[in-house]
């Protein structure tokens, strides 16, 4: 079996240089920071450093603020369901990306016309566990390209072959990850 090139998205919750610094060109960085108040001189700061980096910069959760600071993009997590962003004007490059963990927040994700959805757990055994079945069931119910998402590792990395995914999304592996 070949290995597939697969996008990369890396969840950080607090701005560490030394963790974007590990990361390759190729891998795209998603604020998400649900806890406290926008700082918006934070998000420029971060998205400073990832244009410098090569990184593109997702802001989560608030697709107007990301319009506004002329980021690359913007993810909407799974409990958010709401679809005023279709009325924006929005830069030509600009992407919408989206999580979902069964059926119905997929069909969600495709109303909100986010170009590819973020599928989770596939590995992590939480209360949204997938496994590698559920998912490539749930994969048929789609267009839209998938991202597998949830408790991957350098051991598990390998069975991404096993599904259709156009990437993998996580924390832990990117913060795992050796400098280059």
């Amino acid at each position: 079996m070949h290995n597939k090139i697969l996008n990369k998205y890396y969840f950080i919750n607090k701005f560490d240089e030394s963790h974007i610094d590990k990361q390759d060109k190729g891998t795209a960085i998603i604020y998400r920071n649900y806890d406290q108040k926008v700082d918006e001189k934070l998000i420029i700061k971060i998205k400073n450093y990832c244009k410098k980096k090569g990184n593109k910069f997702l802001l989560s959760n608030n697709i107007k603020l990301a319009v506004k600071l002329n980021l690359d993009g913007a993810y909407i997590p799974s409990f958010n369901k709401n679809i005023k962003h279709l009325s924006y004007s929005l830069a030509k490059k600009f992407i919408i990306l989206g999580s979902a963990h069964n059926l119905y927040e997929i069909r969600t994700k495709e109303l909100q016309k986010v170009e590819s959805i973020f599928l989770s757990s596939i590995f992590k055994q939480n209360k949204n566990y997938l496994g590698v079945k559920r998912f490539k069931l749930l994969s048929l119910l789609t267009k839209k390209p998938l991202i597998a998402l949830g408790g991957l590792s350098n051991n598990n990395l390998k069975k991404l072959n096993l599904i259709i995914c156009q990437g993998f999304a996580g924390i832990s592996f990117f913060e795992q990850k050796k400098g280059p």
